[in-house]
């Protein structure tokens, strides 16, 4: 394949670029995919699961809704459940004297 690329306009040049970029992404997630493919049947062949040998998690875990924990004693809407970062609300009141055993549902 002969390009001319001197002949080629700036845009031309870029949309160039963009499938060249394009067809190496392609490219290479195609060789992942027939890499993964083989060494799937080989691992099947002796009596395994790929997952098994990669010590890839088989399921993704579930975790639970946050059940709330604190309350904001001005306003009993305002919740939170003790994970995450902590509220205004909160830091507010443990600067205010209290603690968390005190802000408890």
């Amino acid at each position: 394949m002969d390009v001319n690329l001197n002949n080629m306009s700036l845009k031309d040049l870029r949309d160039l670029q963009s499938q060249v970029t394009k067809a190496v992404a392609s490219f290479e997630d195609r060789k992942k995919k027939a890499a993964i493919a083989e060494l799937e049947e080989k691992a099947r062949a002796m009596g395994y699961s790929f997952a098994e040998l990669s010590g890839a998690p088989t399921t993704m875990r579930k975790r639970s809704p946050a059940v709330p924990k604190y309350s904001n004693p001005a306003h009993a809407a305002d919740t939170w459940s003790g994970r995450g970062r902590k509220p205004q609300w909160f830091v507010a009141a443990l600067n205010a004297g209290k603690t968390p055993d005190d802000l408890l549902i």
